[in-house]
């Protein structure tokens, strides 16, 4: 379980982030939508712990990621917004590093790897080095990398970018899988129907802080619209929000 406590992030004169609270629960994809500068990224960084809250708490299965980082960190797979691979590594090599530093044997490191570039479809790059690797295939490794230890709880900030139609298939039932095994998933993206058809709850982030943060059926239900798209519109709309 991921939650969220009033985390807050200012950068100068701008609040990225304010008293943002939410929990992403075991065994459900919580999907986080914005538009582009909403805070959805800080809220993401801050959560994996990546940046530093001025105010507030973030907790992986209830570990503080401030005060036990490392520990917390082991429950947690992430896929950021910039895959931020090794270019001189391999896409093997990239995947197994990371594993190492959760201190997989080279045996688990081998089986896990292998498993990974079947699910995701890498066989055919996984001895090429990063450097010069399309967006798709840099978005591939860097998932597999998140998912290498075989993490509780996943985020993924907006894990499709880049990826051909049956990448973004295979990287559908693998959320849909992990989340069949009780796992917390965490996604932004900017694609509703992807939202509307995989994610048991929503987030709605504008201006820093949560506007909404329910069901697809009950955002809908509650601002009046027929689709998601039309009830996130207007709930960028509202200033109150969707409680």
């Amino acid at each position: 379980m991921i939650e969220a406590t009033g985390l807050s992030k200012r950068f100068g004169s701008i609040e990225a982030a304010k008293d943002v609270s939410f929990v992403a629960r075991d065994g459900e994809i919580t999907g986080m939508l914005g538009a582009n500068g909403a805070g959805k990224s800080t809220c993401l960084r801050m959560l994996y712990g990546v940046l530093t809250p001025d105010g507030g708490k973030a907790c992986i299965d209830g570990i503080d990621i401030r005060g036990e980082t490392s520990k917390a960190r082991a429950h947690l797979g992430v896929l950021p917004h910039a895959a931020g691979l090794y270019n001189n590594l391999t896409a093997r090599e990239n995947i197994q590093y990371f594993g190492s530093l959760h201190g997989m044997s080279a045996q688990q490191l081998n089986s896990r790897t292998a498993e990974l570039s079947q699910a995701l479809g890498m066989e055919a790059f996984m001895e090429r080095r990063a450097k010069g690797f399309s967006q798709g295939q840099r978005i591939k490794v860097a998932l597999a990398r998140a998912l290498v230890h075989d993490p509780g709880n996943v985020v993924l900030d907006e894990p499709t970018n880049g990826l051909d139609v049956m990448a973004i298939r295979n990287l559908r039932d693998m959320l849909l899988a992990l989340k069949q095994e009780g796992r917390c998933v965490l996604f932004s993206s900017h694609v509703m129907q992807e939202v509307a058809a995989l994610c048991d709850r929503v987030v709605i982030i504008g201006h820093g802080r949560v506007l909404a943060d329910a069901t697809v059926q009950e955002i809908r239900e509650r601002s009046g619209a027929a689709t998601l798209e039309e009830a996130f519109l207007q709930v960028l709309g509202d200033p109150e929000g969707v409680s």
